[in-house]
């Protein structure tokens, strides 16, 4: 299973989402999209937002915290 997070620092939203997956025991990818230009605009491309959290769950893209999404996404 493959799981990224796009996040920034200052995101409550991103923090609750990173939580939650660590609460699960899943592993995941965090990347900063403030520290790094190029994985902002992977970002975006993926998922047609500016906004952050966007995961990546497999090559399915969810935007914000969308637990119930997330939990069908890593079959929990």
């Amino acid at each position: 299973m493959s799981v990224t997070v796009y996040s920034t620092t200052t995101c409550p939203w991103c923090v609750k989402a990173k939580d939650y997956l660590k609460s699960k025991g899943i592993e995941f990818n965090d990347i900063n999209v403030s520290l790094d230009p190029r994985a902002a605009q992977e970002m975006i491309e993926k998922s047609g937002q500016r906004g952050v959290p966007v995961l990546d769950i497999n090559g399915n893209i969810v935007v914000g915290f969308d637990k119930p999404q997330i939990d069908k996404l890593l079959g929990l």
